[in-house]
């Protein structure tokens, strides 16, 4: 989903600014004044004066994101109708004041959970995996204990967040904290183990609420039916055959690979932003790099029709409503299985997810039928209100939605 406005402030991948929003929605290195750059990049396909005109609103809706408080925003859109564009606006280094890249890598976070959904549901087609599986059933004595349950909980739950298994995610809430854990990340053991020390939240299909951790145990599943990581068949499944050539799982790296703007956190604690570029989570709920070409590719794919067998495309695409926490942040949104569905203000819906990880804020959205996308992201996060967070996803969503409005019709 964006991929996390409702968990702690710094991560908001886990949609919580509080412990349980800055997952709705989830300066240090200030040495010259923050530059800001606005520029529009059309492809050279368009190659015109005229293109760069029609994409004029997209600059605009980009500039309006980075008004927010946004250090660096890059924003693409693929396959509408005035042709593939993208803009960039800010800078991508506060020390150098360098323009964003528009080709830039970014720590696409939540948007991993469809990537792995996706490997799940080909499973479940090749008859490897079943959705009404419980996780007893790959993971046995993993989710006891607490009233945790894996004989009662199944495969559609966990990826469709209905599990009940409360997210103990853990976020980081200061630079002293960012420092200490940015090269530690938890391993799924200690992640579920955290989990299990919690009551669920409500019985298995009884409710729903944002859990990475219900995507950490999808990664071991993956692993136990086929042999492989979850990354590496990321990586065989479908970046390989999609020609996803720009999105990679880092393994220890805790670095991204050149181009990229450096991400930059805003902590309650700090008077100056801190740059928080380097950091691992290497985990199936938000492991990913990539860049706003390939997330606008896979997502086409993926609605194309291109990426699963139509059976397990329309369980993918069975939504149900979120709880009243995601509303604030995603009025109207319902959740299918590592996929949300948006209103669009022009009418009619959007697909997509989106993500949050600390210094990284990634917003999209693809049309029904997978012809257009739209992918934006913005190289800062924030660890202070649930008001910051929300007034830059907003503003992020609406960049998103607008251009999809604009070149779907």
């Amino acid at each position: 989903m964006s991929s996390n406005l409702s968990r702690r402030p710094a991560r908001p991948r886990r949609r919580r600014v509080t412990p349980r929003l800055a997952a709705a929605l989830a300066m240090a290195v200030a040495v010259a004044p923050v530059v800001t750059h606005a520029v529009a990049r059309v492809s050279p396909d368009d190659g015109s004066a005229s293109a760069a005109a029609r994409h004029r609103p997209f600059q605009r809706d980009a500039d309006a994101v980075r008004d927010t408080g946004a250090i660096g925003v890059q924003a693409r859109v693929s396959g509408g109708r005035h042709g593939t564009g993208t803009v960039t606006s800010g800078t991508a280094d506060l020390r150098t004041g360098r323009p964003v890249p528009d080709t830039g890598y970014f720590r696409i976070a939540s948007n991993t959970k469809t990537f792995v959904a996706a490997v799940v549901l080909q499973l479940v087609g090749e008859r490897k995996l079943a959705l009404d599986d419980t996780v007893e059933k790959w993971l046995p004595g993993v989710v006891r204990g607490n009233g945790n349950d894996g004989r009662k909980i199944t495969l559609r739950q966990l990826l469709q967040h209905t599990s009940g298994i409360h997210d103990d995610y853990p976020g980081i809430e200061s630079a002293k904290e960012y420092h200490e854990v940015r090269f530690h990340p938890l391993t799924p053991e200690q992640l579920v183990e955290r989990a299990m020390r919690h009551r669920p939240d409500f019985r298995p299909g009884k409710g729903w609420s944002y859990s990475n951790v219900g995507y950490v145990l999808l990664g071991t599943v993956i692993e136990k039916a086929t042999g492989r990581t979850w990354h590496d068949q990321v990586r065989d499944r479908l970046l390989k055959p999609l020609g996803l050539r720009h999105t990679y799982y880092p393994g220890a790296s805790a670095a991204l690979r050149e181009p990229h703007a450096h991400g930059y956190q805003r902590f309650a604690t700090e008077p100056k932003l801190v740059d928080v570029t380097l950091y691992q989570d290497p985990n199936a709920s938000a492991g990913l790099i990539g860049t706003t070409a390939d997330l606008n590719r896979f997502f086409r794919d993926l609605l194309g029709g291109k990426v699963l067998r139509p059976a397990q495309l329309k369980e993918m695409k069975r939504t149900g409503p979120l709880n009243d926490e995601f509303q604030l942040p995603y009025p109207g949104a319902r959740y299918g299985l590592g996929l949300m569905k948006n209103r669009l203000p022009c009418g009619g819906w959007s697909w997509g997810h989106g993500g949050d990880e600390i210094g990284y804020m990634s917003r999209n959205a693809v049309s029904e039928d997978g012809r257009v996308a739209v992918t934006a992201s913005m190289s800062t996060g924030w660890a202070t209100s649930l008001e910051d967070t929300l007034r830059q996803h907003r503003a992020g969503v609406r960049l998103v939605a607008n251009a999809l409005c604009r070149e779907d019709r």
